[in-house]
């Protein structure tokens, strides 16, 4: 069936970018904030010690 062939690519393509974004909501609001709040401390921690 050659003629699903686009729409086998074009499915693909969109669950590729919706798991892209899920991702990189995840990213953004569980994980990258806890290395700045990881960094934030060390930072704060170094200068009141040095």
């Amino acid at each position: 069936m050659p003629q699903l062939v686009p729409f086998y690519f074009v499915n693909e393509i969109t669950f590729t970018f919706i798991i892209l974004a899920i991702t990189v909501y995840i990213l953004s609001k569980y994980i990258l904030p806890r290395f700045v709040r990881l960094f934030l401390s060390r930072t704060f921690i170094s200068k009141l010690l040095g």
